[in-house]
């Protein structure tokens, strides 16, 4: 059983979803995927990874296994289209660990933070704040309006976790993916997992 679940959705930030499911399946824990219409096409605009639901789980591998971090891969990954609401994980008796949404579209986290439900992403998140489970939204977009700061803030207080993605400069990054495992390095440790993904403050 996937302990993990994963969307991708179409806010720019494709690889920080990407590296964060490297780091899972390389610690050896079980991850699923669901990514929506508008993820598909930023995963292959971003990272040139041109994959469908019936192949993206084989397609995510084989280019995370081309990363130095991501030469091995104890995990297994699946992948679950996002328009299934029969997938285990669209009810509350699915046991997850947790549900990161890794970029978070402002669309997305409107419908979630509105209880609508219209495809799988929307659905398993509601079975998370309802089941009072972990549920990670990573948003991506700038500047923010009030709509985009309301919905946040609502879902806040629900007990979702807004981990916007800002990477920090104090690490002094020298490349793009150093930024981008500051940030996924912050979500693992919103779920408890011990990384060395970023330099930690030191005075």
């Amino acid at each position: 059983m996937s302990e993990y679940f994963i969307a991708l959705t179409g806010a720019s930030g494709a690889a920080y979803g990407i590296r964060l499911m490297g780091e899972l399946l390389s610690r050896g824990d079980d991850a699923a995927v669901v990514i929506s219409p508008s993820g598909f096409l930023l995963l292959k605009e971003e990272l040139g990874v041109d994959c469908t639901p019936v192949d993206a789980a084989q397609k995510l591998k084989e280019y995370i296994s081309t990363k130095p971090w991501g030469k091995s891969l104890k995990g297994s990954l699946s992948a679950v289209r996002h328009d299934d609401l029969t997938a285990g994980f669209a009810s509350g008796s699915f046991m997850l660990k947790a549900m990161i949404i890794c970029p978070c579209s402002m669309g997305t986290l409107a419908r979630v933070a509105a209880g609508v439900s219209g495809n799988l992403i929307e659905r398993a998140a509601d079975c998370m704040l309802k089941e009072k489970r972990k549920l990670v939204l990573v948003p991506r977009e700038t500047p923010l309006n009030e709509i985009h700061l309301e919905n946040m803030l609502k879902l806040s207080r629900m007990g979702a976790v807004i981990l916007p993605a800002m990477p920090a400069f104090y690490t002094k990054p020298a490349t793009i993916d150093e930024m981008v495992d500051f940030v996924a390095g912050k979500v693992l440790d919103i779920l408890g997992i011990e990384n060395s993904l970023y330099r930690r403050w030191k005075k």
